[in-house]
């Protein structure tokens, strides 16, 4: 089943640069310590510099697997720089 975790970031006093700055480390941080199968992209809001949306996607066997290890360390992490949404989202069967 395809997945996909979306967490989202509205920052709390940071401006966008160091936001980036903070997101970009910490993506290459858990990305050399995750499974190579999850897929990982980063966007930012088009209007609000400062809120950052994380989208992982990968494909798990187990219907109820919900959020990934990978996910739960970045939206624990990503905590410092704001509020912090997490939800998983599964693709409808085609």
């Amino acid at each position: 089943m395809k997945q996909a975790e979306v967490i989202k970031v509205r920052s709390a006093g940071l401006n966008a640069d160091d936001i980036e700055t903070f997101v970009g480390k910490l993506v290459l941080e858990v990305k050399n310590e995750t499974d190579h199968k999850i897929i990982l992209h980063v966007f930012r809001h088009e209007k609000l510099h400062s809120d950052i949306c994380i989208v992982l996607l990968h494909n798990s066997k187990n219907k109820q697997a919900g959020e990934s290890v990978l996910g739960l360390h970045l939206a624990a992490a990503l905590k410092e720089v704001g509020l912090v949404n997490h939800a998983v989202w599964r693709k409808i069967d085609e």
